[in-house]
């Protein structure tokens, strides 16, 4: 049994499964929007990020893009609450004051959000003026994300990155003075970086107090120039002392590891992230942005043009979306562990089956053979990955797996 529905000028075909999904409630609604420029592409970065040339990116345009994009989303998210915005990239603090006020106006207009929304910008050092930042926080922005990687001289240009450690400081002295709520990306297991040059990382972070940590392996994604030209790298037994020394030090600092990579003081874990690693739903719209979606009988992903120029012309086309799938029974229980087994305290059992609409006895062998190995443990309400799980994630999501029929 079939149904066709047109998005854009796509025709999608959309199944009914036997065993199919039945939804008895819609999950939180986030927005996720994506700004797609940098000063410079690191050679890390897999994300959909693209050096600028000339004097100034094309902003009103994508501005306008921007705003197509959502209101063509709108009858998919008719009359939901939107709880948490994130606005990533890229290096969306290039974007000027006038530019995020704007974009955070269409946002208001055209959505419902929620009245103490959690609004959260990402910002590298380099791009921080403090006058423009306390723009930004007067437009509703409320937490903030700062890119530091390190505060390691050698680190950094290893890293590619455009700021220096003077740099670094100040951007986190300038987000501390106009938000009280934000967050440091640190990374560890670098280009031949010693376990005691991780400490002062870690040191240096946890002397400004931020209310949040993201403190990420550095692992060698594809397509990425490190990729192709690796750099020496710590071995696993020097990786896996510096991420021992983390959790250890961040807890005794009273930070709460709540997430494979996520560390919190209480109140503080991120709730558009937990939104992710709950199942919720979330609309994402600029370029190469990602959408996931519930319906009472489906679960829908979309991607959108990556590159910004085609993007925008799309976008003023009215068919910004260049994929949809349906996410079926098969896909589901692996794409749910995804995101619940990253938690630290793993999900309740309610969750699977209202995120889901399936039964719990569908990943009944896939639990029974993860608990024979030590990569979860389990109640009636909750299951969640041991220590074990949490250091072979990969493996314990991997079960869920399912062949292709």
């Amino acid at each position: 049994m079939s149904n066709a529905h047109q998005t854009g000028n796509r025709v999608i075909q959309a199944f009914s499964m036997p065993g199919g999904i039945r939804l008895t409630s819609l999950p939180p609604l986030a927005l996720y929007v994506h700004f797609p420029w940098c000063v410079r592409k690191c050679p890390y970065c897999d994300f959909n990020s693209h050096e600028w040339k000339g004097e100034r990116f094309p902003e009103d345009d994508y501005l306008d893009a921007l705003r197509a994009d959502l209101e063509q989303a709108l009858p998919l998210v008719w009359g939901r609450q939107v709880h948490t915005v994130f606005i990533g990239g890229g290096t969306p603090s290039l974007l000027s004051a006038a530019g995020l006020d704007r974009l955070l106006s269409d946002v208001r207009a055209l959505l419902p959000l929620d009245a103490d929304a959690e609004i959260t910008l990402e910002a590298n050092p380099g791009t921080f003026e403090a006058a423009k930042f306390a723009q930004f926080r007067a437009s509703g922005v409320n937490r903030l994300s700062v890119g530091i990687q390190s505060f390691n001289e050698g680190h950094l240009k290893a890293l590619g990155r455009i700021h220096d450690a003077a740099q670094a400081r100040d951007a986190v002295e300038v987000a501390a003075m106009h938000f009280d709520n934000f967050n440091l990306d640190l990374m560890f297991a670098l280009p031949q970086q010693t376990l005691a040059e991780c400490r002062a990382d870690i040191e240096t972070a946890l002397s400004f107090a931020p209310p949040h940590l993201s403190l990420y392996h550095l692992t060698l994604e594809p397509n990425t120039l490190f990729a192709k030209f690796p750099p020496p790298l710590p071995d696993d037994d020097q990786s896996a002392d510096m991420q021992d020394w983390i959790h250890a030090r961040t807890a005794e600092a009273g930070y709460q590891h709540y997430e494979v990579s996520a560390y919190a003081k209480p109140g503080r874990q991120s709730r558009h992230n937990l939104n992710y690693w709950r199942f919720g739903d979330y609309l994402g719209i600029g370029a190469g942005a990602h959408t996931k979606l519930s319906f009472p009988n489906r679960i829908v992903r979309q991607a959108r043009y990556k590159h910004p120029a085609t993007f925008i012309e799309q976008a003023r086309a009215g068919s910004p979306v260049q994929e949809e799938r349906e996410v079926g029974p098969r896909d589901l229980p692996f794409e749910f562990m995804l995101n619940t087994l990253r938690l630290v305290e793993g999900f309740p059992v309610h969750s699977f089956i209202e995120r889901t609409g399936m039964s719990m006895t569908s990943i009944e062998p896939a639990l029974q053979e993860a608990e024979r190995r030590g990569l979860i443990t389990r109640d009636f309400e909750n299951i969640a990955p041991t220590e074990l799980g949490q250091r072979f994630l990969n493996d314990l999501q991997g079960l869920f797996l399912k062949d292709a029929e």
